[in-house]
C-alpha cells in the first residue's frame, strides 16, 4: 500500500477516535452498537485504540434477531472473550414473545424490521444516551443525510431536517431528557477504505465475509443462502454455490454474491471493479425507493 493510503487510512484513524472520545466526555451512558460485521469490528478496532490499556468507557450491545449466520455468533463471542468487554444482547424474541412486535409472514417475511423495537426497548432499560454505530455515509442515500451525532426524540425517531451543523469538527451532544444520540464514527470512510483499514490491521473477520461453498436459492434476482428462516417452497431450488457476503444481517434478507475471493486482496480488487453498493445485496432495502429511511424514522440504526 502506498504512503498516500497510509496517511489517508491515519486520517480516516484519528477523526473517528476523536469520535469516540468525544462520546466518551460528552455522555453518561454511551453504548457500541454490535452486529458481527466489518463495520462494528472496525469500530471495535479504534475503541481499543482510543482507550486502552483502560477498559472501555462503554458496553457493546448486539440486537439479535435469532436469524443470523451461526459464523457471525461465534465470532462475536470469541471476540468478546479475548477483548474482554461487556455485551449486552436484546433479543427479538422476547418482543415477540411480549407481544410487542408481530412476526411476519409471507414468502419474503424477515425479523429484520423487528429490530427497532428491540433496540429501542434495550436503550430504556439501559438508559443509553448515546449509541456508537457502524453506519457510513456511502452505504445508502438516507445515511448520506445523516450527521455524525445524530439526535433521535424521546421515541426514538429520527428527523432529517432536524440536524445540527458539525463545522470544524465541532459535535454537539446536547440532549433533552429522553432523547438519545446515535453516533458514526465512520460516517466519512468507504467500503474500499474499511477493506483497506482491515488489511493494514491485521484484523480478522467472520468467515462469511471470504468466498466458500453453500446452499443457496435465487430469490428476486439475489443468492440467499438456504436456510430453515427462509420461508421456502417447490419453487425454490436449492444450488450449491461458491459465494461470499458483503453485508452482514438477518439470514432472511442479506444477500450473497457469487464470488471467488479468499484473501482480502482479491476482496479489495473486487470491490474497486464492482458497481453496486453493498447494500445492494441487501433485500430489506429493496421494500421501497425510502425504505431505509423510513426504518430510520422509526428508530432503526
Amino acid at each position: 500500500m502506498s504512503k498516500v493510503n497510509l496517511d489517508y487510512l491515519d486520517e480516516l484513524e484519528a477523526e473517528a477516535i476523536h469520535i469516540l472520545r468525544e462520546v466518551a466526555g460528552q455522555f453518561e451512558k454511551p453504548a457500541l452498537l454490535f452486529s458481527g460485521g466489518k463495520d462494528s469490528i472496525t469500530l471495535v478496532r479504534l475503541a481499543e485504540k482510543a482507550f486502552r490499556p483502560g477498559k472501555f468507557p462503554f458496553p457493546l450491545v448486539h440486537i439479535d434477531t435469532g436469524h443470523n449466520f451461526e459464523e457471525t455468533i461465534t465470532f462475536r463471542d470469541q471476540m468478546i472473550e479475548r477483548i474482554g468487554e461487556k455485551l449486552i444482547v436484546g433479543y427479538v424474541q422476547d418482543s415477540i414473545d411480549e407481544g410487542k412486535v408481530i412476526e411476519q409472514t409471507g414468502k419474503n417475511a424477515s425479523r429484520n424490521a423487528l429490530q427497532t423495537v428491540t433496540l429501542l426497548d434495550t436503550i430504556a432499560k439501559y438508559g443509553f444516551d448515546a449509541c456508537i454505530g457502524g453506519a457510513r455515509r456511502d452505504e445508502e442515500k438516507a445515511r448520506a443525510k445523516e450527521r455524525i451525532f445524530s439526535v433521535r426524540d424521546e421515541f426514538g425517531q429520527w428527523d432529517p431536517k432536524r440536524q445540527r451543523p458539525e463545522l470544524w469538527n465541532i459535535y454537539n451532544g446536547q440532549i433533552h431528557k429522553g432523547e438519545n444520540v446515535r453516533v458514526f464514527p465512520i460516517s466519512n470512510w468507504t467500503e474500499l477504505d474499511v477493506w483497506n483499514y482491515i488489511k493494514r490491521e491485521k484484523m480478522e473477520l467472520p468467515s462469511i465475509y471470504f468466498a466458500h461453498e453453500r446452499d443457496c436459492i435465487t430469490r428476486n434476482g439475489q443468492l440467499m443462502a438456504a436456510s430453515p428462516f427462509l420461508n421456502m417452497d417447490e419453487e425454490d431450488i436449492v444450488e450449491r454455490k461458491k459465494v461470499r457476503f458483503r453485508t452482514v444481517g438477518d439470514m432472511s434478507c442479506t444477500a450473497a454474491v457469487s464470488s471467488d475471493a479468499t484473501e482480502l486482496d482479491d476482496i479489495i480488487a473486487e470491490i474497486s471493479a464492482s458497481k453496486i453498493s453493498e447494500r445492494g445485496a441487501r433485500m430489506d432495502d429493496k421494500v421501497s425507493e425510502a425504505a431505509m429511511e423510513d426504518r430510520k424514522k422509526g428508530g432503526y440504526f
